[in-house]
């Protein structure tokens, strides 16, 4: 029998203000046998993501760090994930996986689908996952973006707003990013977005007037804080907002802003909020959609790695100070 040593990543100290290297810890477990229903997978990709910030912080210190990869069935006892599948799933930030599917309720793990030999299997937790399904869904289900409009993304050269942007080309809308670099504007410029505005060197209002002067009729918001409250303001009646996230305040006090319920109410906006396991019953809707798209040149990907797992801490405060430029990963 083959034994596994799997290394694992604890969220070790309670988060206080930016993450930190000694926040977390790396250990080493003994994997026991598999039982029936269960299966072992070695993990080949990782993700990092915004939501880990808030979402740990509901699970005791201690715990394994949350979130999703991409895994290689090593054995199984369960019909549905043979031997040499490639499987994503919610295992944490670890390089083995037992599994019993049985007892998920929500998030259950799946086998990726074929994406063709052109594209790399990291596209499973990105744009062809639950980013690509946060972008489909997100926008097209809440934003219900009509030809002609203009659509705002922030946050747009992270893994879930380029391709926000993109799919609102796609639609036939004028489209702005925000973003936090010149290097990241100038992406956007070359993967369709009409405008971009870097927030960290331009007067954002006024440059957001320049580039949508008949207001904005979508908002895809990533960040919330200022930013939110200035495109709010030059939204059009009967705008839409789509709330993916706020990481510009994850990692501290909540930004004072501007009371909103005068523009809600003046503007008639509506705004929702949203998590893409919301639409799991058309999971696979959205992948395969968005990987139509990508397979036309109609959206591009773009893919920040780092290599190693025992760089996952390093990825993930990185991409929290947004130095990804699309999708963070980490390759084992």
């Amino acid at each position: 029998m083959v034994q596994y040593i799997a290394k694992k990543w604890i969220y070790a100290r309670k988060f206080n203000g930016e993450p930190k290297l000694d926040d977390f810890r790396l250990e080493e477990e003994l994997m026991p046998e598999i039982r029936d229903g269960e299966f072992l997978a070695k993990a080949e990709f990782l993700s990092v993501d915004p939501y880990m910030r808030i979402y740990i912080l509901s699970y005791p210190v201690e715990s394994v760090m949350i979130g999703g990869q991409i895994a290689q069935v090593l054995e199984s006892k369960h019909p549905d994930f043979p031997v040499g599948a490639y499987v994503f799933g919610q295992f944490g930030w670890r390089t083995y996986a037992i599994c019993n599917p049985a007892g998920i309720e929500t998030r259950k793990p799946y086998v990726l689908p074929e994406f063709g030999p052109a594209l790399p299997r990291s596209l499973g937790i990105g744009a062809l996952g639950t980013v690509g399904n946060s972008a489909y869904f997100g926008f097209l289900e809440i934003c219900r973006p009509k030809e002609g409009e203009t659509v705002v993304v922030s946050g747009a050269a992270g893994a879930v707003g380029n391709i926000v942007g993109q799919i609102a080309k796609i639609k036939g809308c004028h489209v702005v990013g925000i973003a936090g670099s010149d290097e990241k504007c100038q992406w956007l410029k070359e993967i369709g977005f009409d405008d971009a505005i870097n927030y960290k060197a331009a007067d954002v209002e006024k440059e957001l007037k320049q580039a949508a002067p008949d207001g904005v009729d979508c908002y895809f918001d990533n960040v919330g804080g200022q930013i939110a409250a200035i495109v709010r303001k030059q939204m059009n009646q009967r705008g839409r907002i789509s709330v993916c996230g706020t990481i510009s305040m994850y990692n501290g006090n909540p930004v004072q802003v501007e009371d909103p319920q005068r523009d809600y109410v003046w503007k008639q906006l509506i705004q929702e909020g949203f998590s893409v396991h919301r639409w799991t019953d058309r999971w696979f809707e959205g992948i395969n959609q968005n990987l139509k798209w990508i397979q036309e040149g109609k959206i591009k990907y773009r893919e920040t790695i780092t290599e190693g797992f025992e760089n996952m801490p390093h990825a993930f405060i990185d991409m929290m100070k947004g130095g990804n430029v699309g999708k963070a990963i980490v390759k084992v």
